[in-house]
């Protein structure tokens, strides 16, 4: 363990380490200023006096760490002090931290690579641009190593090979980083909705109090891993409907009503009508101008139902009239 002991004394006479506050802030990483603001909010123990002298021991070192690691993971010194109580009374603080841990855990399999800067500027053309990778590094697409100024992270594989598919295909890459950031609000919004969902019908009932129980959380936890799957395999069944839904009419509207995709006799296929335009303003004015195609469809059926019923009648008397005659 880093970090000098209190005095070779102490060390003598106890196995555990003891720290001054100078060499606590230094073990932990912490300023000897956060420790005191910890110690005044009862984030930490109370430390030992000696003579004029606070002592530490590994528990604040644990205590301090375990702080860290929970401000990294975006919790608020509050509801940090919240978990660390419920730990104090006995509660257990175990569950809480591995549903803390399965929550920041990797929502993908894919693994994180590197890239130098050549290769990056080879798979894009060969033409370097400052302004697209300060864009990639912007959204996440690439993320700098310290250090090292050519090379960098690349923390989704996948989405670095769509960007260099859809340049090669002609998409400049500024469309693409544009594309990218509207995808990325609306996919957004579907995590957000799926939580919402999952924490109404599933997770409320472990956590219903705060801070939730060792054991509501470690189920919460199982839970995490069972749903993480979920929201994936969602959304990739629902884009693959989508996409046969609508490329296909994507590419009938773009080759146009000249080369439809559909032949002229077939069932499903569509004609363009001429109709007078007084006939138009007098459908407009009845039912509005966003209604006038399905209106006269609508009334086209009627008038085809109807010659069909007249024929129909029509044949069944003639049928009447020869039997009669017979």
């Amino acid at each position: 363990m880093s970090g000098r002991g209190y005095s070779s004394a102490a060390a003598g006479r106890s196995a555990a380490a003891e720290y001054r506050i100078e060499d606590l802030a230094h073990a932990s990483g912490a300023t000897v200023r956060t420790i005191r603001a910890y110690q005044d909010r009862g984030l930490l123990p109370t430390p030992e006096r000696r003579g004029r002298a606070n002592v530490y021991r590994d528990a604040h070192l644990s205590r301090l760490r375990q702080i860290a690691d929970l401000l990294d993971r975006g919790y608020t010194l509050a509801s940090i002090k919240e978990l660390l109580e419920a730990w104090d009374t006995g509660r257990g603080l175990g569950g809480v931290l591995g549903l803390v841990a399965e929550v920041h855990g990797p929502w993908t399999d894919e693994q994180a690579d590197r890239i130098t800067r050549a290769e990056l500027n080879a798979r894009f053309g060969g033409n370097p641009d400052d302004e697209a990778v300060a864009e990639a590094v912007d959204l996440g697409v690439l993320e700098r190593i310290p250090g090292r100024d050519d090379e960098f992270l690349v923390p989704s594989p996948q989405e670095l090979s769509v960007a260099v598919e859809l340049h090669a295909a002609g998409v400049p890459l500024s469309a693409i980083s544009g594309h990218l950031r509207e995808l990325r609000g609306q996919v957004e919004h579907i995590a957000s909705r799926f939580l919402e969902f999952t924490t109404e019908h599933v997770f409320a009932r472990y956590l219903g109090h705060r801070p939730p129980t060792d054991s509501d959380a470690a189920e919460a936890a199982t839970m995490v891993r069972k749903l993480r799957p979920l929201a994936q395999q969602t959304v990739d069944a629902e884009l693959a409907r989508a996409m046969r839904v609508f490329a296909p009419r994507h590419l009938q509207h773009h080759l146009g009503a000249d080369r439809a995709l559909t032949s002229p006799t077939s069932p499903s296929a569509t004609c363009p009508v001429g109709l007078p335009p007084e006939t138009i303003r007098s459908v407009q004015s009845l039912v509005g101008p966003e209604h006038v195609s399905a209106f006269v469809a609508a009334a086209a059926e009627r008038e085809v139902q109807s010659r069909t019923l007249d024929i129909l009648a029509s044949s069944n008397d003639k049928v009447k009239c020869i039997a009669q005659n017979d």
